[in-house]
C-alpha cells in the first residue's frame, strides 16, 4: 500500500515538475518576443513599410505659374499671365493603386511573422539544448561522486595494505575524465545562457530546467502537413507576391489611360484682361512602354517561385516527419530498457564484493554511460523535431 502511495506522490510530483516547465519554456518565448532587437527592428521597419506603400495614392501637387512680360518697344505695354492648374491620372488609376497598396500592406504582416517565428524557434530550440544539458549534468554530478568515493576507498584500502597502486590509479584517471566533461558541459551551459540573453535582447535570462514541456498531440502527416503549409507565413508571404503582382498589372494598365490637367488662367495684355479655364491632357504614348510585359514576367516569377516553395516545403515537412517517426521508435525502445536498468548500484556491488575487476568496473560503467548519453541525445533531437514540426504555432 505505501508503495502505491509512494508511486502516485512521484506521478504527481513529475506532472508538477513537467507543467513548470512548460510554463518557464513559454515565460522565456514571451521574454525573447518582448525584448529581442531584431524583433522589434523588423515590426519597426514593416511599420514603416506600410507608410511607404500608403504614399503616391492621392492627387499630385497643384501648379501654379505667373509670368510677367515686359513688352520692346515700351509702347508695346506689359503682359501678365497666371495659371493654376490640377493634375490627375483617370480614377480607375486611383482604384488599382488603392487595392494595390492593400495588398502590399498585407504582406508587412506575413514578412514579420516570418520573422518573428525564426527567432521564437530559435530561442526555443535553445531552451531544448539546455534542458539536455541540465539532464547531463545531473548525471556527471552523480557520475564524479560516485568515482570520487571509489577512488577514496582504494585509497584507503592501499594505506591499509589491502589494495594496489593500479586501482588508485585508473580512478583517478577516470575521475579526470569525468571532470574535464563536467567543465566542458558547464561552458556549454553557460554559452547556451549567453545565446538566450542574447536573443533577449540583452537583458539577462537563464533556463535551469532539467525536464522538457510536455509534448503536444502529433497527428498524422497527412493531416500535419496542410494545416503547416497553411499557416505557413513563407507560403502567405508568396502567394502576396503573386496577388502583387497581378495588382500591378491591372495598374499598368489603367495608366494607359489618359492623365487629365484642370485648373484657372488669367491673362492681362494691354490693358485687357481674360479669365478662363485651363484644361490638359496627357497622351501616354511612350512613357509606360513594356511595363505591362515587365508585369506580366513578373507575375510569371512570383507563380513559379510559389510552385517551388510548395514542393520544397511538403518535403521538408515530410523529411522532419519521417525523423519524428524514427526518433519516437528509438526514443522509446531507450525509454523501456532505462525504466529496468541502472548497472551502476549493480556494478558497485560486484566490484565490492570482488566479482569483477577495477577495469571490468569502468569499462562496464562507461558502456552503460555511453548509452545513457545517447539517449539523452535523442530525447533532445526528439523534441527538436517536434518544435521545428510546431513552428507554424509560435
Amino acid at each position: 500500500m505505501n508503495s502505491k502511495i509512494t508511486l502516485i506522490k512521484l506521478f504527481a510530483l513529475a506532472l508538477a515538475v513537467n507543467a513548470t516547465a512548460q510554463s518557464n519554456m513559454d515565460s522565456v518565448l514571451s521574454s525573447v518576443l518582448k525584448n529581442n532587437k531584431t524583433i522589434q527592428a523588423n515590426t519597426q521597419y514593416w511599420e514603416a513599410q506600410k507608410l511607404h506603400y500608403k504614399t503616391g495614392l492621392s492627387l499630385p501637387n497643384p501648379t501654379a505659374e505667373f509670368d510677367y512680360l515686359i513688352g520692346s518697344p515700351a509702347t508695346a505695354g506689359i503682359q501678365t499671365e497666371f495659371t493654376i492648374s490640377q493634375s490627375f491620372d483617370f480614377p480607375t488609376v486611383y482604384v488599382k493603386k488603392n487595392q494595390l497598396s492593400k495588398q502590399q500592406t498585407a504582406q508587412t504582416e506575413f514578412q514579420l511573422v516570418a520573422a518573428l517565428q525564426d527567432i521564437l524557434l530559435e530561442a526555443k530550440k535553445t531552451c531544448i539544448e539546455l534542458v539536455h544539458r541540465n539532464k547531463l549534468q545531473m548525471q556527471l554530478e552523480q557520475r564524479k561522486q560516485n568515482t570520487e568515493r571509489l577512488l577514496s576507498d582504494f585509497k584507503t584500502r592501499l594505506e591499509k595494505g589491502d589494495g594496489n597502486i593500479l586501482d588508485v590509479n585508473k580512478a583517478q584517471l577516470q575521475l579526470i575524465e569525468i571532470k574535464k566533461e563536467y567543465q566542458d558541459n558547464i561552458s556549454a551551459i553557460s554559452q547556451l545562457n549567453i545565446k538566450l540573453t542574447k536573443l533577449n535582447g540583452g537583458i539577462a535570462i537563464s533556463f535551469t530546467d532539467p525536464i522538457y514541456p510536455a509534448l503536444p498531440y502529433i497527428p498524422p502527416f497527412e493531416q500535419l502537413e496542410p494545416e503547416y503549409e497553411s499557416n505557413d507565413p513563407h507560403r502567405k508571404i508568396l502567394e502576396q507576391e503573386k496577388i502583387i503582382s497581378q495588382k500591378q498589372i491591372e495598374l499598368s494598365k489603367s495608366l494607359w489611360l489618359p492623365k487629365i490637367e484642370a485648373g484657372y488662367h488669367y491673362q492681362g495684355i494691354l490693358g485687357q484682361t481674360f479669365n478662363g479655364v485651363h484644361t490638359g491632357i496627357t497622351i501616354p504614348l511612350w512613357e509606360n512602354r513594356n511595363t505591362v510585359k515587365a508585369g506580366q514576367s513578373t507575375l510569371l516569377f512570383a507563380e513559379l517561385k510559389l510552385e517551388n516553395h510548395l514542393n520544397e516545403h511538403y518535403h521538408e515537412i515530410k523529411q522532419l516527419y519521417d525523423k519524428y517517426t524514427n526518433l519516437k521508435i528509438t526514443l522509446e525502445e531507450y525509454q523501456t530498457a532505462f525504466s529496468t536498468l541502472n548497472n551502476i548500484p549493480l556494478l558497485n556491488k560486484a566490484l565490492a564484493l570482488g566479482q569483477i575487476s577495477t577495469i571490468e568496473y569502468f569499462m562496464e560503467a562507461n558502456y552503460y554511460v555511453n548509452a545513457y548519453n545517447n539517449f539523452l541525445q535523442t530525447e533532445m533531437e526528439f523534441n527538436i523535431v517536434i518544435a521545428e514540426l510546431f513552428k507554424y504555432q509560435l
